[in-house]
């Protein structure tokens, strides 16, 4: 019961964020100089009458006050409103959405199930060649922009072949049987995935091998091992524990930096995800397409922390007596 009020307490604290983000988001998209009508003005076949129906109809004709009112009103009820070709932004939405969750889950699984094993045995092995090597691979892939190297790889596919270079599935998909689906859906995410994946690798290797270094040269883990306890139980059943709590507090926020990383990562391969979506609607200046888009980005974020401040509660016995 206590651990369902911490949750709960959890996402009302959250609702006051949400106002933030949407104030700072709103408010600097409207004072840019970018012209969200400018497309139109500068078609000759459209009259200026139609721009300024299409202005009103977009309210960017009222005071930018009246016009954040007049969206978050919308945006409460769950009407998010058109975009400024005139299609439904709950639309495009629901196309890029799970297409981003779908590159950004698979991600995070294999950067923990790669990550954490790596940083236990590097630290074991501290100071050993191993070590040493892994951490110059991990400097290297710490120090490569997501852009630079995702570039890179997009060249190395146009010129083999061996990996489509856009999109999400091929044009025909839909005549394919299950197991053609799921490998095409596969060749098109080897790409997207592995940049996303070598960056994470990195910072997620470093930090645990640091965490059970700190561990391992502890009061505790010296007197188990004083005790005679086998290394095996010294190492996985008494160290790793307490190393990777603060694992778990990093979930969030790795999977707010994926979001960020993945937005160049899928304009660079032209992956239909949530990121590109951002994008390109903030060179377009268009307003309920960014703000659904930015909010929707928040709410995941915001998820992601709740589901790690909810791991805590169950991996570590302190948080939860004090929930």
């Amino acid at each position: 019961m206590e651990t369902l009020k911490y949750i709960f307490k959890r996402i009302l604290q959250t609702i006051p964020l949400l106002i933030v983000v949407s104030l700072i988001s709103f408010f600097i998209i409207r004072l840019s100089p970018v012209d969200p009508l400018a497309e139109l003005k500068l078609n000759p076949s459209v009259s200026p009458i139609t721009v300024q129906k299409e202005k009103e109809r977009l309210g960017l004709d009222k005071p930018i006050i009246v016009q954040y009112g007049m969206w978050a009103k919308s945006f409460v009820k769950g009407d998010l409103g058109v975009t400024s070709t005139g299609e439904r932004v709950s639309q495009k939405l629901k196309e890029r959405i799970p297409n981003t969750l779908l590159l950004t889950t698979i991600v995070i699984l294999l950067t923990w199930l790669v990550g954490v094993p790596l940083g236990i045995i590097a630290a074991v092995n501290w100071k050993t060649p191993f070590d040493r090597v892994l951490t110059v691979l991990t400097s290297i892939g710490m120090a490569i922009p997501s852009f630079f190297f995702a570039v890179l790889l997009l060249i190395f596919a146009v010129k083999t072949g061996w990996f489509p270079i856009g999109g999400l599935t091929s044009p025909n998909f839909a005549q394919m049987n299950l197991l053609a689906k799921i490998f095409d859906l596969a060749h098109h995410l080897v790409l997207p995935v592995f940049v996303l994946f070598t960056i994470s690798l990195a910072g997620l290797q470093r930090q645990m091998r640091a965490n059970m270094l700190d561990v391992l040269d502890s009061d505790y883990v010296k007197f188990a091992r004083a005790k005679g306890l086998s290394e095996f139980s010294v190492v996985y059943k008494h160290a790793l524990r307490n190393a990777v709590n603060p694992m778990i507090t990093l979930l969030g926020f790795e999977f707010a930096g994926l979001l960020s990383g993945a937005a160049l990562t899928e304009y660079v391969f032209q992956y239909p995800g949530l990121g590109r979506l951002i994008l390109e609607a903030v060179m377009k200046s268009d307003i309920n397409l960014v703000m659904a888009s930015l909010m929707m980005g928040a709410i995941m974020l915001i998820l992601g922390n709740l589901i790690a401040d909810i791991l805590l509660i169950i991996t570590d016995p302190r948080i939860r007596s004090k929930a």
